[in-house]
């Protein structure tokens, strides 16, 4: 009888050793997303109405929305912002790239997803993939339809991008924002329709991968330097420098080239026709600017291709760097780190080279 005791003990013994192992072993990722706002988090009066309301819901109801993604992970949230993203803007940068890279440093976090508007999302996803420190996955999903919405994409989106942070094959392949079942570069990213939810594309370099309700195929890594690699830092950083676009279109006022300069423009982003290129007398006003320690750097307002240097406008002479893929936008994303560091035109160019 007593032996009889032993036994069964031991056999308890050995199934809970059992299930503690067994506990290790599958213990899920913890991901945290954090909330900016945007469509996303909107909310209107009915299922079928066009207008609606930005940054309405909190990130709580966000993922009390989508309870399947406790399969792919333990997630918490953080409301960092609630603003529609056309209202992004550099404080609210600063703030969500030092909360990523606080909580990218601990080990109890294995990835990080932002929730977040689509007119700014190319925006805010290249400055994080610029800053920061991590090779943990950092996701940023995205809507085209209001929570409230027939059939709205964010509750799907939501999920995939939860199983892409989760996903270990996601490391060291920078930020990524995920719609769509689509999985892009921030660098590549960019918003083709003001409408459609399929609008976002990566027209240069094609995508990172495909999630299919939280299930990864991963394509390529990005080819250019990014997070953990970057050189830039948002430490001890309480402000970026201001830098303005000016949209060059046939017989441009110049005048808005010198106003930015006089209001306080520290580098000035041309978004130009064709290769970057612009009036003769736009031209005189960008070299008024430079003359007076203004950075300019030439990108185009045409949705592909790279800008060359030296092609049509002798930058050399000039003075100008050139943003060879990178839109307008996110050249003055970069251009607004690079002034932290250096106003060298030489080095600016460098940069845009190599980011």
């Amino acid at each position: 009888m007593k032996f009889n005791k032993i036994v069964i003990v031991f056999i308890l013994a050995l199934i809970v050793a059992a299930g503690a192992w067994a506990g290790e072993d599958t213990d899920k990722p913890n991901v945290v997303i954090l909330a900016t706002g945007g469509t996303i988090a909107g909310s209107a009066e009915t299922q079928t109405q066009a207008g609606y309301t930005s940054g309405q819901v909190g990130v709580d109801v966000l993922i009390n929305a989508v309870p399947q993604i406790k399969e792919l992970a333990d997630v918490t949230g953080e409301q960092i912002s609630n603003v529609g993203s056309q209202d992004m803007s550099d404080a609210i940068w600063l703030t969500l790239a030092a909360r990523i890279n606080e909580l990218a440093a601990s080990d109890k976090v294995d990835g990080i997803v932002i929730t977040h508007g689509t007119d700014t999302i190319e925006e805010t996803g290249y400055f994080l993939n610029l800053v920061v420190k991590t090779d943990k996955p950092v996701v940023l999903t995205a809507a085209m339809r209001p929570s409230t919405a027939l059939s709205a994409d964010g509750p799907l989106n939501i999920f995939n991008a939860v199983a892409v942070a989760a996903d270990p094959e996601a490391k060291g392949r920078g930020v990524m924002v995920v719609t769509n079942d689509d999985i892009h570069g921030a660098r590549s990213i960019t918003k083709t329709s003001a409408t459609d939810v399929q609008t976002f594309m990566s027209p240069e370099r094609g995508l990172i991968g495909v999630s299919l309700y939280g299930v990864n195929r991963w394509f390529r890594y990005p080819y250019r330097t990014h997070t953990s690699k970057s050189e830039f830092s948002i430490e001890g950083v309480k402000a970026l420098p201001r830098v303005d676009v000016i949209y060059i279109t046939a017989d441009v006022s110049t005048d808005l080239i010198d106003c930015a300069v006089a209001n306080g423009a520290k580098a000035l982003v041309t978004a130009g026709v064709g290769n970057g290129n612009m009036t003769g007398p736009a031209l005189e006003a960008i070299k008024r600017a430079i003359a007076k320690g203004v950075v300019v750097v030439r990108a185009t307002r045409v949705p592909s291709g790279s800008v060359g240097r030296n092609v049509e406008v002798q930058d050399d002479e000039v003075g100008t760097a050139v943003s060879g893929e990178l839109s307008p936008a996110k050249a003055r994303v970069l251009l607004k780190l690079a002034l932290l560091k250096t106003t060298d035109v030489v080095a600016i160019q460098d940069y845009f080279d190599r980011y």
